[in-house]
């Protein structure tokens, strides 16, 4: 045993024999040197030794000898004992030999060989002795051997930088030849350690040159090494080949070999070459060779080859590199594993290299290949926007075009396409890419851009003739939905000159026939319900009854009562329970028909009808019927009519015209008392305002027949004062001159005259002033009619024909075209309302203010006033339409709420009137989070037909089931707003984001980043497309935060 632990050999106790010769008991292992050998040698020396001294008392006076014992441990020495040596090295250093070796020279040699010793042996102390010995002593060989002592001792503790100082400093004078080659060699070792590589080749090539020598075998790998990475590929498969079948090497070398061959192109040589070295297998670099074959069936095509190998590479690889993903996907790609192909190629994009181009080209094929559209066109965008191949761009752009057109993304379909043959107008593809475009907008309700496009075509051929009829419909359709009518006029007129047309010419008459009505067109709208009606066709309000009603309504006011009443009667010849609003309403118009032509007693039979339904109408209708009886002279039925419907609808807006049919039935029996009472009903409603001249000339008449002058006077003064500009004033002067000529006061008329702003001469001035400017008009001489209502609204800015003038003047300023100036003066004219002027002027104030002046608080006082002051049923619905688009606008939905009610209750609203009703219920209902009911009205605005508002509502739905985390009911509904409002940008912009927004929440990042990329990049809404950077550098940051492939 060692470290002073009985060691025995043949009974012999060694460690006391150590004693008795005082040699000191130390056991130095070096590396592999100090074997058992060794141990046996030494220990067969102490025996001797030991032998000697008990036998021979001289031998041991001789073995005492110092010089004797030198010459014994430089043997040990110069024959590798070391371990023998040292102690023997280290005894002569003792003072007691100090007498016998006195020489310099020999102790020197003895500290030197101590030194050595003890560096072969790893005493950690040695390498400071050693270092302080060469600095010191001046013995040139024995300096220049320390230091190789050193070198090696430093070699062999792995310090590289300071072994080669002492190397150099050692030389090769003093040294063998096996030293000089250890030296060569451990210095070329340490140089190509610290990658010294030029300083370490030299030395390789030195030793690499002598068969005999040990290192040869390690020196031509090293210097083939230092070659190849030189790509000195000649020399190194020199020196490669050289040890290629060495039991070391062997399972090392032949993958450099084999790479050497693939440099060099001798590719079937290295395929060759590396998989013979695979066969004999425990390769080193199994893996890399793995790989080199599989690039190298890879370049020789043989796919399903290259795959295997490729596949066991990459599968025991923990970060494979880009190249070596892309070669094996397309190898699954080459050999029709399209779904492998896939996993591969998705790991290759992001960035903007010819490879991830390439792979995203592929990947899209093969989500083609599979089926997978969708994928697809997201693969082709990421390969659209990388620039390494312009050909490869190219193409992209184009499927990524054609691929949004197959899967409904038809605003980007037509966007790409249109860049796509701006940018190459000399591509292959670039006739496809036409007629898809074409395609996009014909078939996805993009009327607007179609129409844009078709327009700008240098030439058009016969199949975009075809669908230009379509388009002009279509787009005349949505200007009729955003109250666009005149401009909806312009191309349905232009539908029915183009050829095709024959589809679309039915709704072009239908539309055409309301336009000209709303217009007050009535012959136009007459010429074309009756051509549409001709050949009638049915598609939403576009159907015959709605064509019946409204050439109803057309021959009523053109007063061919006939002809209205055979319309009416094909709506609703007869009604039953809960009629719709149209049948009803065509019902009652039936009876004003008869009425008209004094047919009473069929009218009588409808109105009786109405009013036995107590359907929405009963009120006009026992008005009628009142009327009726009047015509039979049966004024005593008249008057109880009359009465009945005051008391049965007190609030009907004919309840003031009842009592005033009633006042008249009895001035005209001269029963003036009986009068009295029902006019002054009409003064108690606020609501019959426009009735008031008329109610105080009546009273006035009234009392003066009744010789009340006084009350008489009260009521003129009464008119006069208040409506001096109505004709009533004019009527009610002659009584008022009566009134004082009875009472013998001349001088209190003139008085009374120009107290009222009514003095003789001003009067007889005014009117002559007004009458010059009115005959212009007349004469359609508009620019002389308004130089002379200026001069007479100057001259008499409160004259009698104040509201004439101000509201002529307005008229001309509007046929002008200056709606600004045309305002101001029909705002004199409302704000002197009740007149027979206001309810036109007060609802052009109300328009101006909405559509030119975009004044929304100023149209909502005027659209409120117009609806308390009309008296025609069409304005009224108009005041309330604009009233309603006015709260829109300012988004006053709670205020808005009522009036939308009454939208929907209003027997005449349109569609679009009713879209926006319900649009206001809608969001009132989502603004007080009542999600579901806000649906159901959004719901209900898409059911009315195709327009913004609609567009919208099904965004606005999509956006709910969102909230509600719907989360697949809402992409579709997202995808239907893209489908279908292609026109309306915004919306369709806005629900590309909600769709990320879903993939997003979907964790789908993939489709995320295509998604909110594609809005970023080509949105042309600001803040649509910031939103949309915001949200890819959201998704691009939690797409970087997953495991990626170095």
């Amino acid at each position: 045993m060692w470290n002073g632990i009985w060691l025995q050999s043949e009974g012999i106790n060694f460690k006391l024999i150590l004693r008795l010769f005082k040699i000191p008991f130390i056991i130095f292992v070096h590396n592999t040197r100090f074997n058992y050998m060794q141990i046996k040698h030494f220990f067969l020396y102490v025996l001797f030794s030991a032998s000697m001294y008990t036998g021979y008392a001289q031998a041991t006076k001789i073995n005492n000898d110092p010089a004797a014992l030198f010459k014994q441990a430089k043997e040990y020495f110069q024959n590798n004992e070391y371990s023998l040596a040292y102690p023997v090295f280290k005894n002569l250093q003792n003072p007691q030999y100090g007498a016998t070796l006195n020489d310099a020279t020999i102790r020197e040699e003895i500290k030197f060989y101590t030194i050595a010793c003890e560096l072969y042996l790893k005493n950690a102390a040695a390498a400071s002795q050693a270092a302080e010995f060469i600095s010191l002593e001046t013995t040139t060989p024995l300096v220049q051997m320390m230091s190789f002592y050193l070198a090696e001792y430093l070699f062999e503790q792995k310090n590289y930088t300071d072994a080669l100082t002492y190397y150099q400093k050692a030389g090769i004078d003093n040294l063998s030849n096996s030293q000089i080659s250890t030296l060569k060699f451990h210095m070329a070792y340490a140089y190509f350690t610290l990658q010294k590589f030029n300083d370490a080749k030299p030395l390789f090539d030195v030793i690499r040159q002598i068969k005999t020598d040990p290192n040869y075998i390690d020196a031509n790998y090293y210097y083939g090494f230092i070659c190849f990475y030189e790509k000195n590929y000649a020399a190194a498969l020199q020196a490669f080949t050289i040890i290629e079948k060495d039991k070391t090497y062997k399972n090392i070398v032949p993958f450099y070999i084999a790479e050497i061959y693939y440099f060099q192109g001798n590719y079937d040589k290295a395929l060759l070459y590396a998989e013979a070295a695979l066969l004999a297998g425990n390769q080193y670099y199994e893996l890399p060779l793995k790989q080199l074959i599989g690039h190298l069936y890879f370049d020789k095509k043989d796919y399903a080859r290259a795959k295997s190998y490729l596949e066991a590479y990459i599968n025991a690889t923990p970060t494979p590199n880009r190249e070596d993903v892309y070669e094996l996907a397309y190898c699954y790609y080459a050999t029709g594993n399209y779904q492998q192909s896939i996993t591969g190629f998705k790991e290759l994009g992001g960035k903007q290299d010819s490879l991830a181009q390439n792979s995203m080209y592929l990947l899209a094929d093969a989500y083609l290949k599979t089926g997978q559209k969708a994928n697809a066109r997201n693969a082709f965008l990421f390969c659209a926007t990388n620039n390494a191949n312009p050909t490869q761009k190219q193409v992209s752009i184009f499927n990524y075009a054609k691929l949004s057109y197959e899967l409904g993304y038809f605003d980007i379909a037509q966007r790409e396409l249109e860049n796509f043959i701006n940018n190459y107008p000399s591509s292959p593809y670039i006739q496809e890419a036409k007629e898809i475009q074409v395609s996009v907008l014909a078939n996805t309700s993009n009327y607007k851009d179609a129409l844009m496009l078709f327009e700008s075509l240098p030439s058009q051929s016969e199949n975009v003739k075809k669908v230009y009829p379509r388009i002009l419909y279509g787009r005349a359709v949505e200007l009729l939905n955003d109250q666009r009518v005149n401009e909806a006029n312009a191309l349905l007129v232009r539908l029915l000159q183009v050829p095709y047309n024959e589809s679309q010419l039915p709704y072009a008459y239908f539309w055409l026939g309301e336009i000209a009505y709303r217009n007050g067109n009535v012959d136009a709208a007459i010429q074309y319900d009756n051509a549409y009606l001709k050949n009638p066709v049915v598609l939403g309000e576009v159907n015959p009854i709605n064509a019946h009603y409204n050439l109803g309504y057309a021959l009523l006011k053109k007063e061919m009562y006939s002809e209205a009443l055979s319309n009416f009667q094909q709506v609703a010849k007869t009604i039953s329970f809960n009629p719709t609003p149209v049948q009803l309403d065509a019902y009652i118009r039936s009876g004003d028909c008869y009425f008209m032509n004094r047919n009473y007693k069929p009218a009588l039979t409808i109105y009786d009808k109405v009013i036995d339904m107590n359907a929405k109408g009963a009120d006009y209708a026992l008005y009628q019927k009142a009327i009726i009886a009047g015509a039979y002279n049966k004024n005593s039925e008249k008057i109880n009519l009359l009465q009945s419907l005051i008391k049965q609808y007190p609030n009907s807006e004919f309840a003031s015209e009842a009592n005033f049919e009633i006042a008249n039935t009895y001035m005209a029996a001269e029963n003036f008392n009986a009068a009295i009472p029902y006019l002054q009903n009409i003064l108690k409603n606020n609501d019959a305002a426009a009735l008031w001249p008329k109610v105080y000339l009546k009273l006035g008449v009234c009392t003066f027949n009744l010789n009340q002058n006084n009350q008489s006077l009260q009521n003129f003064t009464q008119l006069v004062s208040h409506y001096p500009n109505s004709p009533e004033s004019d009527e009610a002067i002659e009584y008022i001159r009566n009134i004082f000529l009875e009472n013998h006061q001349p001088d209190a008329f003139v008085a009374f005259m120009k107290e009222n702003g009514k003095p003789v001469s001003y009067s007889e001035e005014d009117s002559l002033t007004f009458r010059s400017a009115q005959l212009a008009y007349d004469a359609a001489n508009f620019n002389a009619a308004q130089k002379g209502y200026a001069n007479y609204l100057a001259k008499f800015p409160d004259g009698k024909y104040n509201i004439e003038a101000n509201y002529f003047m307005a008229e001309i300023y509007l046929m002008n075209k200056d709606p600004q100036n045309a305002f101001t003066y029909y705002a004199a004219v409302a704000a002197k309302a009740p007149n027979i002027y206001a309810e036109r002027s007060v609802l052009q104030c109300a328009r101006i203010a909405y559509f030119d002046k975009k004044d929304y608080t100023t149209a909502e006082t005027y659209y409120e006033q117009l609806k308390q002051i009309a008296t025609q049923q069409e304005n009224k619905l108009e005041a309330m339409r604009g009233l309603l688009r006015c709260q829109y606008k300012l988004q006053q939905w709670k205020d808005a709420v009522a009036n939308a009610q009454d939208i929907l209750n209003e027997k005449g609203a349109a569609e679009d009137d009713r879209m926006m009703a319900n649009m206001i219920v809608a969001k009132n209902f989502q603004s007080d989070s009542a999600l579901t009911n806000a649906a159901n009205a959004y719901q209900q605005v898409i059911k009315l037909g195709k327009s913004e508002y609609s567009a919208e509502a099904q965004y606005r739905i999509a956006q709910i089931l969102y909230l509600q985390n719907q989360l697949p009911a809402a992409e579709k509904a997202a995808f239907e707003v893209i489908k279908k409002y292609g026109s309306y940008e915004y919306w369709v912009t806005d629900s590309y984001l909600l769709l990320g927004d879903i993939y997003f929440k979907e964790n789908d990042l993939f489709n995320a980043e295509a998604t909110y990329k594609s809005v970023a990049e080509n949105a042309t809404i600001e803040a649509l497309k910031k939103e949309a950077a915001d949200k890819l550098a959201m998704v691009q940051a939690a797409k970087n935060k997953q495991p990626k492939t170095n």
